[in-house]
């Protein structure tokens, strides 16, 4: 008998974060993601007790868990300009506060662009930024996930080895983790979309960050030729990676406690993410 795939997608909070239960709920979700403040703002309002109260309801009436969260697309850690950087501590600090305030087990962030100052000195500031935000947010329970990339622009982490040296340099590295993107990863150069590509994927995924630190997998096609570092998402099947890459993820056993969550293009009633969902529930053998 086929086992439930931990799959989900990323849910609106219009109306509140709590909302996104409800949404994840009518589409099918097993797992999602949300923001825990307005994706465009550096500073959102602050959660009062009713919010957490409504969140924490919501969470106990829905078969939704785990929720992760995905921070501010504002947020640059690793800015060489002093302003942003010193907005981005804060908003990273802040948005970990809030998970931990709603139980949500790991905020996942794009480790930034260093906008022409080198990838070793934004690695650096990366991990600066973290032991910052760490400090500020002392005795949380939250992880602090990293999110592969594809490497547009000046933008880290699109390499594992920039993942591993960004967590080298943090000091509190139990709160370290990683949220791989299929998309990203196929941009980046990995060739995912075949068996052996998978293998050697995740084996060097394995030796240099470690299966360990994974915490979540974004599942997305890619709309770029393989290694464009360009980040185009795409619906499941649609984009130049191929069904076999996504076959490979979905009868991995070693993540098959991992959510999978799709940030493809969708529409208000979020019919394309039942699609691409069924879709990649059919490719479990």
């Amino acid at each position: 008998m086929k086992k439930d795939p931990f799959l989900g997608a990323h849910m609106s909070i219009s109306g509140g974060v709590h909302t996104a239960f409800t949404r994840g709920t009518s589409i099918g979700c097993m797992t999602m993601q949300v923001f825990v403040k307005n994706n465009n703002q550096w500073q959102g309002r602050a959660l009062t007790g009713e919010d957490i109260k409504n969140y924490k309801t919501e969470e106990s009436k829905a078969s939704i868990a785990p929720v992760v969260a995905h921070a501010a697309y504002l947020i640059n850690l690793c800015a060489p300009d002093k302003s942003i950087l010193k907005k981005s501590r804060a908003a990273f600090a802040d948005e970990l506060t809030r998970c931990e305030s709603l139980g949500i087990k790991a905020l996942i962030f794009h480790p930034g662009a260093h906008l022409g100052t080198g990838e070793g000195d934004g690695i650096k500031r990366v991990a600066e930024s973290l032991n910052i935000a760490h400090d500020q947010t002392a005795g949380s329970h939250v992880l602090s996930a990293i999110e592969s990339t594809a490497g547009q622009g000046s933008t880290l982490g699109y390499r594992f080895e920039h993942l591993r040296s960004i967590i080298d340099l943090v000091e509190e590295r139990e709160r370290m983790a990683v949220c791989l993107d299929t998309c990203h990863l196929f941009a980046a150069g990995y060739h995912i979309g075949t068996e052996s590509g998978w293998e050697d994927t995740l084996k060097a995924f394995d030796d240099i960050v470690g299966l360990n630190r994974l915490v979540a997998v974004h599942v997305n096609d890619s709309k770029k030729e393989f290694g464009s570092r360009v980040d185009r998402h795409e619906h499941i099947g649609s984009g130049k990676i191929g069904l076999q890459g996504f076959r490979s993820l979905m009868n991995d056993p070693r993540l098959t406690n991992i959510p999978k969550i799709l940030e493809t293009p969708k529409s208000e009633d979020m019919h394309e993410d039942v699609e691409n969902m069924t879709v990649l529930k059919s490719l479990v053998r």
